[in-house]
């Protein structure tokens, strides 16, 4: 064994000769390092040296070296109230006195309001007033004492969701595994019971059900024994509480029934555990998709850009390029940040922000948005804003917020609980004392006030509600609804508002070919925009060569002019086609009749483009967005059922206008951006609403979609915007909607029913219980039965 002297702070082994000593308030201390030393000094002087006295496990070494620049950590403030705010993960933390430390020591700092470190996650969140303290001084401060900070990352978060399902899968199969074997052996105790059985054998299959049953109740219910231990110290109880003293009065029972020759009850203890940890696993499959929509957002960013410098290029990290720097992007690739065209031209799809089809034309002078795709055309811009202040950012940013508020509504079981548990226990309690007293049998008292526990048992309350949403998200699914919250049935039900985002959602999302004016030249502007554009790729192009069956001309000399239309040669005359903007840049002016025609449309919200046939223009073609053949009707059952409609729109007050008279609908909005649109929402939910529901199908509706009550996306939505929502409508029928109401009050009825008999039968069940009429093992039975009364009348929404 070393004899060597040990670090004072960090209990480090110091090699003979190299250790720094220094004497303190006439004591001599040791350190293996000038961290050390320093680390020591900072909690001295601070007061805090109860910190050596309060750790425990704590294993030697050193802090580790980790020197993080204050600038890595700017895109992950945020701003609330005047205050700034940002969470980290942190290094070096051993043991709970590490969390005591942290938080007692940035506490005394004048500038910090609030700082909460997760002990399991080794997560911290610091809140500071920025008039008072830097954020180089926030940071500082958790080196300063050996717990170097680093970003909290998304991705940590998704792993340590994925460990959670992982844990209660593994746990819910192990609990399921055993539980089958235990009913086996179960049945033939039953069996003996009412027909007789040889005690040898009894006693055989009884160990036998003693040992099944033991891994379900101490390893599947881990889960639950911690929380209740945790809420005993907390003073609390929840569900939990109940689940597990259920489970484990009947598994205390069924044991000491063994050594003095009663009934065991091992199936009742097992099987609790194993419905509600399904129940649990699911729960979690849902919180993992819920984070992975968020990842998603945040990685539609480039991590890199390319720079253009002195004509000279090379690649950056986007969060080193500031603003003014010149970047270039080519086409098929993504935009890394917010922007002013300087040279070049390109059309861009712009889906992700404003969730419109159309790809918009860019040259210089206009401005490109981070996350946008590049599609046929080289670009340079100017950066106008950097990493974290883009409008990517401010979605993401929103998204994170709305996640954050959106409290998980308590449902209608767990709002007994509180009083529920206490009694169901003091009237066990009483039990035994009164039948210990009045009969003096202790095996008598024990069996009655068990019975109480047995009958009164969580089985039929926990599978109330969720067995209910289960068969009706599963209905719902052959439908082509995916419903992936437990709580969105109810809401849909006490909801009053429904918002309408417009393209891809009220619209096919997809322009089609609407007129072509002049008519009596129909046939022949078609047929040359048609032999044009069936060498263009834009969705124009496309909706113009679908409305166009005939036969085709040879075309020459195609070219395409990114964001102002195409041109080529058939038969050696020069065709064009293309928007006002092109053929005022190519010195054509459409005649008076045509512009005139083409204000009117333009003022209805429809898009126009003309061609032009050796320098003359022939005519124009008028495209829109059609109106899905089922959104007037969807609208009017909305109504009928008594739901309000709303359209909000990133398009002009001219096309929101329209579309709001086609359906008849009083309330609309225009012009509104993914950040207003989740304000919109916001500003509903505060006046006073039931419920709001919010159907969109682009990224741009993400915030909307997470900060309604309930979010519904349509099957042609983005993948993003299906997994932040509530309810995806994947056959992108909009008659659909009607049914999901329908559906979802159907559902909330059988809950509502099957709670009334759970509580009913308690009310019944628990005095017969007391007065000794029940025999656990009829408990146990009654309390089966009073599942199968839950589940069959849940399976009647699968009609």
């Amino acid at each position: 064994m070393s004899n060597n002297a040990v670090c004072h702070h960090c209990l480090s082994e110091i090699r003979e000769g190299s250790e720094i000593r220094e004497v303190i308030d006439g004591v001599e201390y040791r350190f293996c390092c000038h961290g050390c030393q320093g680390v020591y000094h900072i909690l001295h002087e601070s007061g805090l040296e109860d910190f050596y006295k309060k750790r425990t496990d704590w294993r030697p070494g050193p802090p580790p070296e980790l020197i993080t620049e204050p600038d890595t950590f700017r895109k992950f403030i945020r701003e609330e109230d005047g205050f700034l705010s940002l969470e980290v993960h942190l290094g070096g933390i051993r043991c709970a006195s590490c969390i005591w430390l942290i938080e007692r020591y940035l506490k005394g700092l004048d500038g910090i309001e609030d700082v909460r470190v997760n002990f399991a996650t080794h997560r911290a969140v610091v809140r500071w007033d920025p008039e008072k303290i830097g954020l180089e001084q926030v940071i500082n401060a958790f080196q300063s004492i050996g717990y170097p900070p680093a970003p909290a990352l998304r991705s940590d978060l998704q792993k340590s969701l994925g460990r959670e399902k992982r844990d209660l899968l593994i746990r819910f199969g192990t609990s399921a595994f055993f539980s089958m074997q235990l009913m086996l052996y179960t049945v033939a105790l039953y069996a003996g019971y009412f027909q007789g059985i040889e005690e040898t054998y009894r006693r055989v299959f009884q160990f036998i059900a003693w040992g099944l049953a033991t891994p379900v109740v101490f390893y599947g219910g881990a889960p639950f024994l911690r929380s209740t231990v945790r809420g005993l110290k907390n003073r609390s109880i929840n569900m939990d509480f109940l689940i597990f003293t259920g489970s484990f009065s009947a598994y205390a029972y069924s044991v000491a029934m063994i050594f003095t020759g009663g009934e065991v009850f091992f199936d009742t203890s097992a099987m609790i555990i194993t419905l509600i940890l399904l129940g649990r696993f699911l729960e979690s499959s849902a919180r993992e998709r819920a984070g992975e929509a968020l990842s998603r957002l945040i990685t539609l960013q480039p991590d890199e850009a390319r720079v253009v410098e002195g004509g000279e290029r090379r690649m950056l990290p986007v969060s080193a390029i500031k603003e003014g720097t010149l970047v270039e992007v080519l086409p098929g690739e993504r935009i890394p940040l917010d922007g002013e065209v300087v040279e070049g031209g390109s059309d861009v799809d712009e889906a992700v922000l404003t969730g419109e089809s159309v790809p918009v034309g860019k040259s210089i002078g206009d401005e490109v948005f981070a996350g946008t795709m590049n599609i046929d055309g080289r670009l340079l811009f100017r950066v106008t804003r950097k990493e974290g202040e883009t409008a990517l950012s401010g979605i993401i940013k929103t998204v994170e917020e709305a996640q954050f508020r959106k409290a998980p509504i308590q449902r209608l079981a767990d709002r007994v609980v509180g009083w529920f548990v206490p009694a169901v226990f003091l009237i066990s309690a009483s039990a035994f004392i009164y039948w210990y007293f009045n009969n003096g049998k202790l095996s008598v008292a024990v069996m009655n006030s068990v019975a109480v526990l047995v009958v009164a048992c969580p089985c039929a309350l926990g599978l109330a509600t969720p067995l209910a949403i289960l068969i009706g998200s599963s209905n719902a699914s052959t439908r082509g609804i995916l419903i992936k919250g437990g709580d969105v049935l109810e809401t849909l039900v006490r909801a009053d508002l429904i918002l309408f985002d417009k393209t891809g959602t009220l619209t096919k999302g997809m322009p089609v070919v609407e007129g072509v004016y002049p008519e009596v030249s129909k046939e022949e502007i078609l047929r040359y925009a048609a032999s044009l554009e069936r060498n263009s790729e834009h969705p124009i192009g496309s909706a113009v060569t679908e409305a166009y069956r005939g036969e085709l001309f040879e075309v020459t000399e195609f070219s395409a002019v990114p964001g102002r239309g195409v041109k080529g040669r058939v038969e050696e005359r020069v065709i064009m086609a293309g928007n006002l903007r092109f053929m005022k840049e190519s010195s054509l002016t459409p005649s008076t009749e045509i512009m005139e025609r083409y204000r009117e449309v333009t003022e209805r919200g429809k898009t126009v483009f003309f061609v032009a046939v050796e320098g003359e223009v022939i005519g124009m073609i008028i495209l829109s967005d059609s109106l899905k053949e089922d959104a007037r009707s969807t609208v009017n059952e909305i109504k009928r059922a008594g739901l309000r409609p709303v359209i909000v729109t990133g398009d002009n007050e001219r096309v929101a206008r329209e579309m709001a008279s086609v359906l008849q609908v009083d309330d609309y909005y225009s012009e509104v951006s993914p950040v207003e649109k989740a304000g919109i929402v916001r500003d509903f939910r505060k006046s006073g609403s039931r419920g709001v529901i919010m159907i969109g199908d682009g990224i741009n509706d993400t915030p909307a979609l997470i900060e309604a009550d309930v979010g519904i996306t349509m099957g042609s939505a983005t993948d993003i915007a299906m997994e932040s929502a509530d309810v995806v409508v994947i056959r992108d029928k909009l008659s659909l909607i009607p049914e999901l109401l329908a559906l979802s009050r159907r559902t909330f009825r059988v809950i509502k029913e099957n709670l009334f008999w759970a509580f009913s039968y308690n009310i019944v069940a628990i005095p017969l219980a007391v007065t000794g009429l029940l025999h656990p093992i009829v408990s146990a039975l009654s309390m089966a039965v009073s599942s199968l009364v839950v589940v069959g009348n849940s399976l009647r929404l699968r009609r």
